[in-house]
């Protein structure tokens, strides 16, 4: 059997908004991430859109729709909206590494969504 191209350690479950900030460990507040999103993301509720310049909320994936934030461009997620293009930028979404690995993932036909 063929060595996986991507990680196969398990998603964590963290909180949106950390506790620092008076992010509650209520599931509302958690979600599983990706161990490298997430330690990109720290305790950070905001960013700075390279768009706008505008301090701006991260994306949270219990009140945003994904579709409406972000869509993909080949290998790269692009951000659609002030939201989604801070959020990509604090979590590192486009970061060399993670791209490599997406060629891949489409190399061998597996769909980004």
């Amino acid at each position: 059997m063929p060595q996986a191209l991507y990680p196969t350690v398990p998603f964590p479950i963290d909180h949106i908004i950390a506790q620092q900030h008076g992010g509650p460990t209520k599931l509302h507040n958690l979600a599983h991430s990706c161990l490298h999103c997430n330690s990109h993301k720290g305790p950070n509720i905001a960013g700075i859109d390279p768009v706008t310049k505008k301090l701006t909320k991260l994306f949270r994936p219990r009140r945003h729709k994904w579709e409406r934030h972000f869509e993909w461009r080949g290998a790269y997620l692009v951000g659609k909206t002030a939201i989604g293009r801070a959020t990509i930028v604090v979590l590192a979404m486009n970061d060399p590494d993670l791209v490599q690995v997406r060629v891949e993932l489409l190399e061998e036909g597996i769909v980004l969504q």
